[in-house]
């Protein structure tokens, strides 16, 4: 058994070919590239039990070799994903079901009848394999890169696998996204953390692609940087599976989720104060303002007019073939990976982010609260819109850690802040005039409100 740390990245045909040539490649590259021709099949039961417990089984025809391989669940954030994974090097082309025993077969199928165990699907893919290599810093780091280019069918359906798997050989797993962010400086790289075997189960059904990660699990005595970190992990990985559904099926709905993501993580970057000096997320807030600024006018757009529905896929396939996502989204993970917002903060920085979360989150309620000036709003609701910035930083802890408040009603709290949020979106007119202001005063009305914003 071995453990797999890799990162996949979606590319196109065009990018696919740039990489073999791309000045960093060649100059790191120590074995040149080689060729092979894999054919994989993939079994599960009808029920699809397998996939259930986050399990592929596959069977793999490598020139003459014959290898059956099994991947158990692992963990995946923001594309950097790692799994354990069993090799069984075979004499024939069929499945040696004896080799799942108890030394690798997951407990939570141990009263799986084996025998139920079906080929489901395939991929087959042309793969040209290099072994990148450098020395970083005292380490040497040794990675090996893949690019792939085949599909996978199932059911009579197949969808293209065009992409570059980089999997860590030697060194810490921050060298991969090193090495993923300096190539997506110059070519388009996608951070997408579906599987083959994933995409093949997608085939099936559409809807066995994930799209929600489990929330991380926050308490009131964690460190403000431990819960800050999680939830910004959180944010960007759930914004990659987001896009790459997105990309694949268009619907509407999700480009909003999309969107909400990085909303999201604007807002947590904006709202820890000398906790994240300003300097240090420079880079990372200017990017993400840019996309929102490309981006909110048109999902804006597609709210009441079909013709910018139809219109978005094309303009995010646009975005795709640009730079700005993947250097976005591998630049916000090694930024995360390395906790860059700590090194050069100064001491009431790091005392704040020691800081017990339940302490800290409501005072930070208290301040943001206190600023919204809400009796102001009730006069003045066509100045409302100028408090978003504000109400998202609320919002995204409310949405995401309000159960570490020690108040009752947080959660009519946070749905009370969700609608004035939607009318300080809305175009304003006399109707709207109106809704604002009565909103602002029933959340002024609320006892969590009074007792958090003193």
């Amino acid at each position: 058994m071995v453990k797999e740390t890799e990162i996949k990245l979606r590319v196109s045909r065009d990018t696919l070919e740039a990489l073999r040539e791309h000045p960093l490649m060649k100059k790191r590259n120590k074995s040149g590239w080689e060729r092979r021709e894999l054919y994989n099949q993939y079994f599960d039961t009808a029920e699809r039990d397998l996939a259930r417990a986050k399990v592929a089984l596959r069977l793999r025809r490598d020139g003459e070799q014959f290898i059956q391989t099994l991947k158990t669940r692992g963990q995946s954030v923001a594309g950097l994903s790692e799994r354990n994974e069993y090799d069984w090097h075979l004499a024939k082309a069929k499945l040696d079901l004896k080799r799942l025993d108890d030394s690798c077969w997951p407990a939570s199928l141990a009263e799986l009848d084996k025998k139920q165990i079906k080929p489901l699907f395939t991929t087959d893919f042309v793969r040209q394999r290099a072994e990148i290599a450098w020395g970083r810093g005292k380490a040497k780091v040794v990675i090996e890169a893949a690019l792939d280019l085949g599909k996978v069918i199932a059911d009579g359906r197949e969808e293209e696998i065009c992409e570059l798997e980089l999997e860590l050989r030697q060194g810490e797993p921050a060298a991969l996204l090193e090495l993923a962010s300096e190539l997506a400086a110059d070519l388009p790289l996608m951070p997408c953390d579906i599987s083959k075997a994933e995409r093949g189960y997608r085939l099936f059904d559409a809807g066995s692609y994930s799209l929600s990660l489990p929330a991380p699990e926050l308490s009131a005595e964690q460190s403000l940087d431990d819960a800050f970190a999680a939830l910004a992990w959180h944010l960007l990985g759930s914004s990659q599976r987001l896009a790459e559904q997105y990309r694949f099926n268009g619907h509407w709905r999700l480009l909003g989720d999309w969107l909400q993501q990085l909303i999201d993580l604007r807002a947590l970057l904006g709202s820890l104060g000398q906790a994240a000096p300003r300097a240090s997320s420079s880079e990372l807030r200017q990017t993400l303002d840019a996309l929102l600024q490309d981006w909110r006018p048109r999902l804006q757009a597609g709210q009441d007019d079909d013709a910018a529905r139809q219109a978005a896929p094309a303009q995010f396939a646009a975005e795709l073939e640009q730079t700005r996502w993947g250097q976005l989204s591998l630049n916000t993970a090694r930024w995360l990976l390395a906790r860059s917002w700590t090194a050069t903060r100064n001491n009431r920085g790091n005392r704040q982010g020691a800081a017990p979360l339940g302490n800290w989150l409501a005072t930070l309620i208290a301040e943001e609260g206190a600023a919204l000036q809400l009796k102001r709003y009730q006069q003045q609701p066509e100045d409302l819109a100028e408090q978003l910035p504000r109400i998202e930083r609320l919002l995204v802890w409310l949405r995401l850690a309000r159960q570490v408040l020690a108040v009752a009603e947080t959660d009519r709290l946070y749905g009370e802040l969700c609608k004035l949020e939607a009318l300080a979106q809305q175009p304003l007119d006399a109707e709207q005039r109106e809704l604002r202001a009565a909103q602002a005063q029933a959340l002024q009305s609320l006892k969590a409100w009074k007792t958090l914003v003193k």
